[in-house]
């Protein structure tokens, strides 16, 4: 696990050097939370809540979901680069687990964007923005634990997309697609509150749902009790299900790989 770890720090340091990335992060973040937070506030003009959801509730929302954006970011070309390179064969011949190399370095890459672009950014819009606090102690370590889940959730929806590399010569156009996909239906841009009646009925039968809207219903005070325990008993299903479609494209990809090079 040591190891793992060390290529984790090692990607959060590598992203210290670029210091202008550092400031402009922090810029961006800032100008996504007031735009988004003023078109909300603008189509709210006064009204104190829309069908119980307060203007709070959709800045808190949409506040959250960025910052597990954030932390959310992977490197998404990086095994099609190693194919591209020929470097893959040589990861291959490595002490360490290829698959468990990347989540690692991703975790790594996810702190930097939260520690440096994201905790500032928040801090200084806390002046102009009134967030909901958390429901209660237990709530915040419970919406940690969901957050985890979430994010090994979104890793390995990832991870599935770029193994088509090895079928395709390029995965960026999926991969674009599949973040607009996932902004959306994962309720990052627009509350899944507001969604469609049949819409969220579809929702709720895919894994988006689990990604950023359930840790933050835990948080909002939106589940309680056994409904929590239903919201991470889902996550992990997804886990499972996602982990073994992960694992067979990946082994088929793998093969292919050898059977090309051989």
């Amino acid at each position: 696990m040591r190891v793992y770890m060390e290529f984790a720090l090692k990607k959060f340091q590598n992203r210290l050097a670029y210091r202008l990335e550092f400031f402009m992060g922090i810029i961006n973040t800032i100008i996504t939370i007031v735009v988004f937070c003023s078109i909300y506030k603008a189509l709210y003009a006064g009204t104190e809540s829309v069908d119980g959801i307060t203007f709070q509730m959709v800045a808190t929302n949409f506040v959250i979901s960025l910052g597990l954006s954030n932390a959310f970011s992977f490197d998404e070309m990086f095994l099609q680069n190693k194919l591209h390179d020929g470097n893959i064969t040589s990861e291959f011949l490595k002490p360490v687990d290829f698959k468990f190399r990347m989540l690692w370095e991703n975790i790594g890459e996810g702190m930097f964007k939260v520690f440096f672009h994201f905790v500032p950014a928040v801090v200084f819009c806390s002046f102009f923005i009134e967030l909901c606090a958390p429901k209660d102690g237990i709530s915040v370590l419970l919406m940690g634990i969901s957050v985890i889940l979430g994010y090994l959730i979104l890793w390995q929806i990832s991870f599935i997309v770029q193994t088509w590399c090895f079928w395709l010569f390029s995965v960026w156009g999926i991969i674009t697609i599949k973040n607009v996909v996932v902004n959306i239906l994962a309720g990052s841009m627009i509350p899944i509150w507001f969604m469609p009646t049949f819409l969220r009925k579809i929702v709720s039968y895919t894994p988006f749902e689990s990604i950023y809207f359930t840790p933050i219903r835990i948080y909002l005070g939106e589940l309680a009790g056994n409904e929590i325990l239903y919201g991470m008993a889902m996550q992990v299903v997804w886990i499972a299900i996602l982990y073994l479609i992960g694992n067979l494209f990946w082994k088929n990809g793998v093969r292919k790989l050898v059977v090309q090079g051989g």
